[in-house]
């Protein structure tokens, strides 16, 4: 556990990890906003902190993980003014918000489930807590830190400023701020134009309201995810994460909130994950390479080459470290593809390797290695990088050029289990169907090819292997008898 080093964008370092609590860690990552079709933007981080949280079971910690729904309060623009997000859909659809909230909420949840995403210890949504939020207000105000104006309710940017620091996690500047802040229609109510909304006055058209001191109206979407991640994790506590989208002003005024309210900062940990492009350009509606993750599953988008399996996108997004950006294209699915699938085929040889009394090449070091990279604030290209290194020595043994003992066999299986299945959550994309039933089919067909050449009926037997072979499966004659597996 020590050894254990995690980027913290708070310090701007890459920092050893110490939990609050030496066997717990409390960790908060921001969801979805429940509007539309889930997309690849939201299956970076959510397969990010899926690694983090599987790593950490790993480690040993209890792990309570808090990853919010937003369905109320995120206006369009990312602003302090407009129409909410989920509110204009329901309007369009001519449903009641929930109802929208309800559907794509679903929709999210089975995407995640076909990436083999763990569903989180606790998943608030921000309907669902009006009243911690009223109440968290209230803190802000007592404590000077917020106004009241014609019915919202705004921070106090400014004033926080003056005894702390507003720019923190970002890095940004007040000064700046407000030098590049321009005016907009709505912003007369603030004292400041850096300000923003706690609670937000309901138009007479506004859909989702609540009652509260203020009058009729709704939360401002920063302040929720404070208030969710201080009720279930406490006023401190271990890891906050999400977009780097969000760093600013999202997560700062987060920060900021948590301070004017409870006097603490919450997470002692920000980790972020980056963004992705498609073909070289960032995703758009506008620019026609806006593709959802069931497009990508389906392969019904004009863009896409073919279906990509739920786990190739799992996969490809691991290939890259999560700080780091990630182009998504049709050759480098269809290569992450092919990867996956040799990956997974040398696994099956490696249950079929005939053991021999002594290897003839040292894997000691391979699972230190592995460690080494995932302790170096979760390195999964590199761990990948490793693991395909034992792709070849498996392959090598099979091929006779090799040997490996029982005891180094059952090594590299505790290993490849170990990150392949546990830690990075991938399966076999070839093994949709009953493995016993192909398995046994396999055996049948080898078996009357190879009695077709003991009858030197050659004719038939190359049939057999030439046909399998345009069904993607490959066959092998060895010493020991023929075997198969799919085509990388």
């Amino acid at each position: 556990m020590k050894d254990f080093k995690i980027y913290n964008t708070l310090s701007g370092n890459k920092e050893v990890f110490k939990p609050i609590k030496f066997d717990s860690v409390k960790m908060y990552v921001c969801g979805p906003t429940v509007y539309g079709e889930p997309h690849l933007g939201h299956a970076r981080p959510a397969i990010t902190f899926d690694i983090l949280f599987r790593y950490l079971k790993h480690l040993g910690y209890k792990v309570r993980y808090v990853r919010n729904i937003t369905d109320v309060g995120h206006l369009l623009n990312d602003a302090d003014e407009g129409g909410d997000k989920i509110g204009e859909k329901a309007k369009s659809l001519q449903l009641e918000p929930m109802e929208v909230a309800h559907f794509y909420t679903k929709k999210y949840h089975d995407a995640m489930s076909k990436l083999n995403v763990d569903s989180p210890s606790i998943e608030p949504t921000a309907s669902g807590h009006i009243i911690e939020q009223i109440d968290m207000i209230n803190k802000i105000i007592n404590n000077g830190f917020a106004y009241e104006v014609n019915g919202s309710v705004y921070f106090d940017v400014v004033k926080y400023n003056q005894t702390n620091n507003y720019g923190v996690l970002s890095g940004r500047n007040i000064e700046d701020l407000m030098d590049n802040t321009r005016e907009l229609d709505g912003q007369s109510d603030k004292k400041n134009q850096v300000d923003f909304a706690l609670w937000k006055k309901a138009s007479p058209e506004h859909i989702m309201r609540w009652s509260s001191p203020w009058g009729d109206g709704f939360p401002g979407w920063h302040l929720e995810c404070s208030t969710m991640s201080c009720k279930y994790l406490g006023d401190e506590f271990d890891i906050h994460g999400g977009g780097m989208d969000l760093i600013f002003p999202h997560h700062e005024a987060e920060i900021a909130q948590c301070c004017a309210a409870n006097k603490k900062s919450a997470a002692k940990y920000w980790m972020h994950n980056n963004m992705i492009t498609i073909g070289g350009q960032k995703m758009g509606k506008s620019l026609g390479n806006f593709i959802t993750l069931d497009e990508f599953f389906n392969g019904s988008h004009n863009k896409l080459k073919q279906a990509y399996h739920p786990m190739v996108i799992r996969f490809f997004l691991l290939q890259a470290h999560y700080r780091s950006t990630i182009d998504f294209s049709n050759d480098a699915l269809q290569a992450a593809e092919k990867g996956l699938v040799r990956l997974f085929n040398a696994l099956k040889t490696l249950n079929n390797l005939n053991p021999k009394q002594h290897s003839t090449i040292d894997i000691s070091d391979f699972e230190l290695k592995c460690d080494q990279a995932m302790n170096d604030d979760l390195n999964t290209p590199i761990v990948l990088s490793y693991l395909f290194d034992l792709v070849k020595i498996i392959n090598s043994v099979n091929e006779g050029k090799q040997d490996l003992s029982i005891d180094d066999i059952n090594k590299i299986k505790a290993l490849t289990h170990k990150y392949v299945i546990n830690i990075f959550g991938l399966s076999n994309i070839t093994q949709e169907t009953n493995s016993d039933s192909i398995d046994g089919l396999m055996k049948l067909i080898l078996e009357i090819r190879n009695t077709s050449k003991i009858n030197k009926n050659w004719e038939t037997a190359d049939k057999i292997r030439n046909t399998l072979n345009e069904l993607g499966i490959q066959i092998k004659d060895t010493k020991d008898g023929a075997t198969w597996n799919y085509k990388n």
